[in-house]
């Protein structure tokens, strides 16, 4: 197991390598100037290239990467041009956010999802077979930023019944330790900011998980089906095996193999999920954050941000590969 973890941190390292290259040259050779956005477009040629010299932007490309892989190494990411602070820092406090509101609309997506698909596999040609289906293919063709604007409308401006933006009422003051509001909200001791932290996430979350949710209920329907069709459930109704312990323990176990393959992937693909999510209900987020950064033309942020959400989707690759082993003892990692 020591072995395999070793191998594929090692076969993470070229890929980390290649997308910081990528992200580094792409900012670099696009449209634009950040010592002109910085300095103002009223700023005389001397003060741009004052600015330029300030930034190291008038240095050689190659010196460049060497020096940011160089800071890189020892986990310095920089320091923002648009506010000036670490980007480290910054990113620290925006990520937080958004992995809460990714994992909330991955439990969602779970919680409906499995259930629905699995119960779709074990009726067949019934209504409940058809409705997930149908909700699946509804869920996966609708656009994110349009369930969210429908859920703002529905059950937040007619029914009054969520609230309509933002992370927090306005107003309530809630410590920043750990920079996750739930948690945060629950060290404070107070129900009532805990409960308005709660309530700001659910549509939120919602609007993120539809597309995860459809995607695991279609999975869960397939997968379970090709395993009911397998002869050694036959032999375990054979041997008297009631119906409950053949699906919970054999059939259930083997075609949740597949989805957590479709989990891992989709935990990674909420993450850029989140930055329409945020936008259209206005929460705190990395979303918010780099979409600024972009407008500023902040590259040293976009390019931490990119790289941060590189690493967690590769550790969530890897966790994924780990986990397999929970699921089917076949796989050996020698």
């Amino acid at each position: 197991m020591r072995g395999y973890v070793l191998r594929r941190i090692a076969y993470v390292l070229p890929v980390l390598l290649g997308v910081v290259t990528v992200v580094f040259l792409a900012l670099r050779l696009i449209p634009g100037d950040p010592a002109v956005a910085l300095a103002g477009e009223k700023a005389s040629a001397a003060q741009i290239e004052q600015m330029r010299e300030a930034l190291g932007l008038n240095r050689p490309l190659p010196v460049q990467y060497v020096e940011f892989l160089g800071r890189l190494a020892q986990g310095d990411l920089g320091r923002s041009i648009r506010t000036g602070g670490d980007i480290g820092r910054e990113l620290a406090e925006n990520f937080a956010p958004t992995i809460e509101l990714s994992v909330a609309a991955l439990f969602i997506a779970l919680l409906v999802g499995l259930p629905a698909g699995i119960l779709a596999a074990l009726r067949r040609r019934t209504a409940i077979e058809y409705g997930t289906m149908l909700g699946s293919l509804v869920g996966i063709s609708m656009p994110v930023f349009w369930i969210g604007l429908m859920l703002i409308y529905w059950l937040g401006a007619r029914g009054g019944w969520f609230p309509l933006s933002g992370t927090v009422t306005p107003g309530l003051e809630i410590p920043s330790r750990t920079h996750f509001y739930t948690i945060d909200s629950a060290l404070t001791g107070d129900v009532a900011i805990f409960g308005d932290v709660l309530w700001h996430l659910v549509l939120p979350a919602i609007t993120l998980s539809t597309i995860t949710m459809a995607i695991v209920s279609r999975m869960a329907r397939s997968s379970m089906l090709e395993v009911l069709g397998n002869d050694y459930l036959v032999t375990a109704r054979a041997k008297g095996l009631a119906e409950a312990a053949v699906l919970l323990r054999h059939a259930l176990k083997n075609a949740l193999i597949p989805v957590v393959t479709v989990v891992g992937l989709q935990l990674g693909a909420l993450l850029s999920g989140a930055v329409l999510t945020e936008t259209v209900f206005g929460r705190v987020g990395v979303g918010r954050y780099v979409l600024n950064a972009i407008t500023a033309r902040d590259y040293p942020v976009v390019q931490g941000t990119v790289i941060v959400v590189a690493l967690f989707v590769a550790l969530i690759s890897l966790v994924v590969d780990l986990v397999y082993a929970m699921f089917d003892p076949r796989i050996r990692y020698s």
